[in-house]
C-alpha cells in the first residue's frame, strides 16, 4: 500500500515539468478540515491540470458541493506522465490538490467524462490511487463514479464505474451526496449504498445490469437484474438557470490554463437539430439565463477573479435573445479596466454586427466559424442550416468590424461526402480572403489570417448520424491529402487536421459496448495514457489491445448499423426519441432540411418531460 509522504513528494515536484500543477494553494480554493465533513468528494478531471482548470462543468459542482457544510470536494488531475511515473517511483499514491488526501480516503472518486481518449486516463489514475480498476473487485474504498456527455454511452466503462450520473449535474449532485451522507450515517454495505443510488433519477449502476449478444457480435440483449435497476435511466434536466446554482468565484491557476478568463454559461442547449452535434441533441431544450442574472454573476467573477475576459458560453451564442445588450453592458462596465468580451460558438447566420463592433472595443482576437461542409448539399444533410451567403455576411461584417483572423472548421468523412464538397472547401476559403479585399483599405485591419481546421466526422450516440459507419482510415488519409493540394492552392490559407487514428478510437468507444472495457484495458496495460495528445498516442498498443481482445475495431467504428439493431446506449432515454432520430437519418439521406424547433415543433421527444419543451 503506498503511503503519502510531504518530503517525497517536494523531491519529486524539484523534478517535473510545471510544479505548479500540483502544489495547490490557488486563489479561491476551498480548503476545509478533511475530518469535519459527512462527506468527501474527489472530483477527477482524467487530463491535465490545464485543461481541467478550463472546464466549466467542474467549477460548478466543486461550488456546489462546498456550499454544503456537511460536504467537501478537492480537485484531482491527470498528472503529466513524468510526474505519474515519479510517483510510481517514489511509491506516492495519487492525491487531491487541496489537502495532499489520498484518494482512496475520499467517500466518492467522481470523474467527469468529456472526451472519449481520456479513458486510459482514468484507469491510469485509479491504479496510481491504489484503487482496484474493476468495480467488482472493490470491497470497500470509495464509490467510483462518474457523468458528462460521454456518460451517456456509459457502456465502454461500465466494468470499472461503480455509479453513472445521466443529465444535468446541479440538483442530481445535491441528492447523491445526500444520500450518500443517509446511507454513511445508517451503516449500509457498499452494495445497499447502491441500491439506494440506482433510485435516483438519472443514476446508472452498472452492476444491475446484464447484456447478452448475438453470433454477429452485436446485441441482443440488456436487461436490469435487481428490482431497483430501472429499465429505462432518464436523464436530468435542470429547467430554470436562473435558478440553478452558479459560483460567485473561480478558483484561478497559478500557472497557464487552456482557457484563462471568466465564463458565462448564457444559455444551455441549441435547437437548430445539427444531425452530427451530440451536444445540440442532449442538452435540449434550450434555456437562457437573464440579462439580470448574468450581469450579477459577472460582477461576482470579475471581482473575485481579476481576469481580464469574459467569454459567453453557449452552443450557439448568436441565438442568445439578449445578446447585443448583454456585450454592450459588459463592455461598458468593464471599460476602465479593460476587461474584454469574447465571442465563442457563434453560428454563420446569427452574427450580429453591433455584438462584435463591442466585442473589439477592448481587445482584438481571432473569430471562429464553423461552416463544417463545403457545399450547401452536403450542409443540407447534415442540416447545419447556413449558406454560403451567410460566410460571406459573416466575415464581411467582421473585417468591417475590425477583425484579421479568421478560422474555419470543417469536417471530413460526413455521410455522403464526395470530392465536390471537399472542392467546395477551397472555394469557401477563396470567399473568405474575397470579402476581406472588398472592405475598404481605411477600414479593415491589417494582416489577414485565415486557418482551416478539419476534423474526421464521428459518429456519436443520441444523434442522427449513430448509425452511419465512419470512414476508414485510408479513406480519411486520401480526403486530407486532397484538401491540403486543394487548400494549398489558395494564397494565405493555413491548413490544420486532426490524426485519423484518433478519430477511429474515438468512435469506438462513442458506440462501443461493454466489451471495450476489455480492449480499454487491455490498452492500458499496453503502456497506453494521455491518448488525447498527439505526443502520446500509442497507436500499436490500441491496435495491439483489439487483437489481444478478439475484436475489430472496424465493427464499432466503421460498420454502419441497421433500423432494428439494438444499441448499446438505448436503455438511457436522454429526452430526444429514437424514432425522431431515425426520421432524421433518413432526412439526411436525402438531403432535406428540417427547420429550428422554435418555429414550430419538430416531434422530437422532448415534450413527454413535463414543462420542459415549449416552443418559442
Amino acid at each position: 500500500m503506498k503511503e503519502f509522504s510531504a518530503d517525497r513528494l517536494e523531491r519529486l515536484l524539484d523534478t517535473v515539468l510545471k510544479p505548479a500543477r500540483y502544489t495547490g494553494g490557488e486563489m479561491n480554493a476551498v480548503c476545509k478540515p478533511f475530518s469535519d465533513a459527512d462527506v468527501t468528494f474527489a472530483f477527477c478531471f482524467p487530463d491535465s491540470y490545464e485543461v481541467g482548470m478550463s472546464h466549466l462543468g467542474i467549477k460548478i459542482l466543486y461550488d456546489i458541493i462546498n456550499r454544503r457544510p456537511w460536504a467537501l470536494c478537492e480537485r484531482v488531475f491527470m498528472p503529466w506522465p513524468d510526474m505519474a511515473d515519479g510517483m510510481r517511483r517514489e511509491n506516492l499514491p495519487l492525491f487531491s490538490i487541496e489537502s495532499r488526501t489520498p484518494l482512496r480516503q475520499f467517500d466518492i472518486v467522481g470523474f467527469t467524462l468529456q472526451y472519449e481518449m481520456c479513458y486510459t486516463n482514468i484507469l491510469e489514475m485509479l491504479d496510481l490511487a491504489d484503487i482496484p480498476l474493476f468495480s467488482r473487485d472493490r470491497t470497500d474504498g470509495p464509490l467510483i463514479i462518474a457523468g458528462g456527455p460521454c456518460a451517456y454511452n456509459p457502456e465502454p466503462l461500465a466494468p470499472f464505474i461503480d455509479a453513472f450520473q445521466i443529465g444535468d449535474g446541479e440538483e442530481l449532485m445535491v441528492e447523491f451526496i445526500e444520500c450518500v451522507r443517509a446511507c454513511k450515517a445508517e451503516g449500509l454495505s457498499r452494495l445497499e449504498t447502491l441500491r439506494r443510488l440506482a433510485k435516483l433519477d438519472g443514476v446508472y449502476v452498472p452492476a444491475f445490469y446484464q447484456e447478452t449478444y448475438n453470433e454477429d457480435g452485436t446485441l441482443a440483449s440488456f436487461t436490469p437484474t435487481d428490482p431497483v435497476a430501472p429499465a429505462r435511466v432518464r436523464r436530468r434536466v435542470v429547467l430554470d438557470l436562473d435558478k440553478a446554482a452558479y459560483p460567485e468565484s473561480f478558483v484561478v491557476p497559478y500557472t497557464e490554463a487552456v482557457f484563462d478568463r471568466i465564463t458565462l454559461e448564457i444559455m444551455r442547449g441549441c435547437t437548430r437539430g445539427c444531425r452530427f452535434c451530440q451536444a445540440g441533441m442532449l442538452y435540449r431544450p434550450v434555456r437562457e439565463r437573464s440579462l439580470e442574472t448574468l450581469l450579477k454573476q459577472a460582477d461576482s467573477l470579475e471581482r473575485s477573479t481579476g481576469y481580464e475576459e469574459i467569454s459567453l458560453s453557449s452552443l450557439s451564442s448568436g441565438d442568445y435573445t439578449h445578446l447585443t445588450e448583454l456585450v454592450c453592458a459588459l463592455t461598458e462596465r468593464y471599460a476602465d479596466k479593460k476587461v474584454s468580451v469574447s465571442l465563442p460558438s457563434m453560428r454563420l447566420d446569427s452574427i450580429v454586427k453591433p455584438s462584435l463592433e463591442e466585442a473589439q472595443k477592448i481587445r482584438k482576437s481571432g473569430l471562429t466559424l464553423a461552416p463544417e461542409a463545403g457545399t450547401q448539399r452536403l450542409r443540407d444533410v447534415i442540416n447545419k442550416g447556413v449558406t454560403e451567403d451567410d460566410l460571406v455576411r459573416a466575415v464581411t461584417d467582421a473585417f468591417e468590424s475590425g477583425w484579421s483572423t479568421v478560422k474555419l472548421y470543417f469536417m471530413i468523412g460526413l455521410p455522403t461526402e464526395t470530392d465536390e464538397d471537399l472542392e467546395g472547401i477551397g472555394h469557401l476559403a477563396q470567399d473568405v480572403i474575397g470579402a476581406y479585399f472588398s472592405v475598404p483599405k481605411n477600414v479593415r485591419a491589417r494582416g489577414l489570417r485565415v486557418t482551416c481546421s478539419a476534423s474526421s466526422f464521428v459518429p456519436k450516440p443520441f444523434t442522427p448520424f449513430q448509425w452511419f459507419g465512419q470512414d476508414t482510415h485510408d479513406q480519411i488519409v486520401e480526403k486530407q491529402t486532397k484538401l491540403r493540394d486543394i487548400l494549398h492552392k489558395v494564397k494565405g490559407v493555413n491548413f490544420n487536421y486532426h490524426e485519423s487514428e484518433l478519430s477511429m478510437l474515438e468512435a469506438c468507444f462513442a458506440r462501443g459496448d461493454r466489451r471495450m472495457g476489455d480492449v480499454l484495458y487491455a490498452a492500458w496495460k499496453n503502456g497506453c495514457r494521455m491518448d488525447g495528445w498527439s505526443e502520446f498516442l500509442n497507436y500499436e498498443g490500441w491496435l495491439k489491445a483489439f487483437d489481444d481482445c478478439g475484436l475489430d475495431p472496424a465493427f464499432y467504428a466503421n460498420r454502419s448499423r441497421g433500423e432494428h439493431e439494438l444499441l448499446p446506449w438505448d436503455f438511457i432515454d436522454a429526452g430526444v426519441t429514437r424514432a425522431f432520430l431515425w426520421r432524421e437519418w433518413q432526412r439526411a439521406q436525402r438531403g432535406e432540411v428540417t427547420p429550428d424547433c422554435r418555429k414550430g415543433c419538430q416531434g422530437c421527444g422532448l415534450k413527454r418531460f413535463e414543462g420542459v419543451c415549449v416552443d418559442r
